[in-house]
């Protein structure tokens, strides 16, 4: 995937370049005023062919003007009628032409708007980069609305870092603005706000405060914020441990985030229905939604502080169930999420504690040391476990191939007729013509192959060899030195190891197949027997039999 990554960027700026190159002004618009332009755009996601029209026609009237100042109003509304992987193009565009105009207004929104693409796609270090480049611009103008509007950003990535008291603060300061002066960012706010409030476990202002947001998108016909607020009170009930409830409202407000394609949103909201699962000890239930945290992961590199838990809990979950390999798997990626959030973090955190220095800030240091440590703690637990798994896995490995080399080169046991002296070791107790006529129809039963029959016991063994089961018990365990069963067991997986070895054929046998060929009962039988005769797998003992044949 990395490697096709430039690929894709170039295709991005060629197809960019392309739809600049190719477009001509209908006759109908040519005539038009910057005004008209404007008026016709919404500034916001939409996929309206017309509205594209519009944008790029004024983005064209602009370029034939040499009018920079339109020109970067007319980027910024081409930006949500292009898909995400064009829109810092735009953006970046909308940037060059504002700084040629020297405004700082002009020029502030534009960093801004290219802050928002960015945290949009959940790339918070280039969006707060921008956010800052942002403030240098927007600080030296009288406009309200754009002060606000950063604070607004700016109050979302400390939310994101877990400054939840910060983020109250000027999340407070917005809603208060934005009440009269601009219904969308109002509601927006108090939607921010409201979630800042569950997670310093003041739920019941929470509630009031998504109550009184429904109420308002209500009134104001922003009716995609009701999901929202439902999805708030979701994760609000979540917390206070009213897992039912929290799961229902939290199973609805999905429909319309996926339908929006808020995939940060949409992995919280699968999150906490997997910790609702958990919690009602339906741990199956609770790791199918954690997986899907760890697939926004992998698709989006985005992970989240709150997220995090959802890999302790998976880990925790397998490590219980002793899945070595899926338990491999997830101490692995949270390693990797470990990292992305260390770097983030500090990257964030250090930006924000130096450029936006606001309330508290030597208590905000105090907080971000002490989570870094914990954080640099757990790290070192989770390596050291991993290493000692690592340790284990390489043992293992080099045992099996020492046991395969062993194996290969053992050859195959002719029985003979042991002289039947008293060597005092071991007395059975018989006649040495007793003895020696057993051992001699051992011999043919051995060179016969009679112990792949299936039935084979004790009890036949005994009925072939015209004796009791107390003779054989004992003249094997003296003279093959193991149990009858053992002794029957370990001759089968001798014969399947000879037949791998030199026909090919069988390598291509599954389990079951071998040890229907062996005379055993079950494949879980064959495979048991297998591993302890020799140490290893049959799957892996064919599988370096055949790379052993390819060298």
């Amino acid at each position: 995937m990395k490697k096709t990554y430039p690929i894709l960027l170039l295709l991005c700026f060629a197809t960019y370049l392309n739809a600049q190159k190719r477009f001509i002004v209908p006759d109908s618009l040519s005539k038009k005023e910057f005004n008209y332009f404007n008026e016709k755009i919404i500034y916001k996601e939409n996929d309206s062919l017309r509205e594209r029209l519009y944008a790029q026609s004024w983005l064209a009237k602009a370029k034939s003007e040499k009018n920079h100042n339109q020109m970067a109003l007319a980027y910024k509304s081409l930006i949500y009628r292009f898909d995400k992987k064009l829109r810092h193009l735009y953006a970046d565009s909308s940037v060059v032409a504002a700084i040629r105009t020297r405004d700082p207004e002009l020029i502030g929104s534009a960093y801004m708007t290219k802050g928002i693409v960015f945290y949009d796609r959940k790339e918070m270090m280039k969006a707060l980069d921008n956010y800052l480049l942002a403030e240098e611009y927007i600080s030296k103008t009288d406009d309200d609305y754009l002060i606000y509007k950063l604070k607004y950003c700016k109050a979302l990535t400390k939310y994101y870092l877990g400054f939840y008291h910060e983020a109250i603060a000027l999340f407070t300061d917005c809603v208060a603005y934005f009440k009269e002066q601009n219904d969308h960012a109002y509601v927006n706010s108090l939607y921010s706000l409201g979630q800042c409030y569950s997670r310093i476990n003041k739920y019941q202002l929470c509630s009031k405060i998504n109550q009184k947001g429904i109420n308002a998108a209500m009134q104001f016909e922003i009716f995609r914020m009701k999901s929202y607020f439902l999805f708030s009170e979701g994760v609000n009930q979540s917390l206070k441990h009213n897992y039912e409830d929290a799961t229902k409202k939290l199973s609805l407000a999905l429909l319309d985030l996926k339908s929006n394609k808020d995939f940060a949103n949409e992995t919280l909201a699968y999150f906490y229905i997997g910790k609702n699962y958990w919690s009602q000890n339906e741990k199956e239930k609770a790791v199918f939604y954690f997986k899907k945290v760890d697939f926004t992961f992998k698709e989006q590199n985005y992970i989240s502080p709150e997220l995090r838990e959802a890999y302790e809990l998976i880990i925790d979950y397998y490590s219980n169930k002793n899945n070595q390999k899926a338990h491999l798997y997830y101490v692995t990626r949270l390693l990797k999420a470990d990292q992305l959030l260390e770097y983030n973090y500090k990257y964030l955190s250090g930006k924000i504690t130096k450029n936006y220095n606001t309330e508290k800030l030597l208590q905000s240091q105090s907080d971000l040391r002490n989570s870094l440590n914990i954080r640099t703690i757990m790290g070192i637990t989770i390596i050291t476990v991993l290493a000692a798994i690592i340790a284990f896995l390489v043992y293992r490995h080099f045992r099996s191939k020492r046991l395969f080399g062993e194996l290969m080169k053992r050859q195959p046991e002719t029985t003979k007729i042991v002289e039947t002296k008293n060597d005092g070791t071991f007395s059975i107790d018989l006649s040495p013509e007793v003895v020696t006529s057993i051992l001699k129809k051992l011999e043919k039963f051995e060179s016969t192959k009679k112990y792949l029959d299936k039935e084979m016991n004790l009890y036949k063994l005994a009925s072939l060899l015209n004796t009791n089961t107390k003779y054989v018990s004992k003249i094997i365990l003296k003279y093959r030195e193991k149990g009858t069963i053992e002794y029957i067991s370990d001759l089968k997986i001798d014969h399947i190891i000879e037949l791998l070895k030199n026909e090919n054929k069988y390598r291509n046998y599954t389990n079951k197949a071998l040890g229907d060929e062996a005379g055993f009962g079950s494949t879980q039988n064959f495979t048991r027997a297998f591993n302890t005769h020799t140490g290893i797998s049959p799957t892996y003992f064919i599988k370096e039999l055949n790379k052993s044949i390819l060298i």
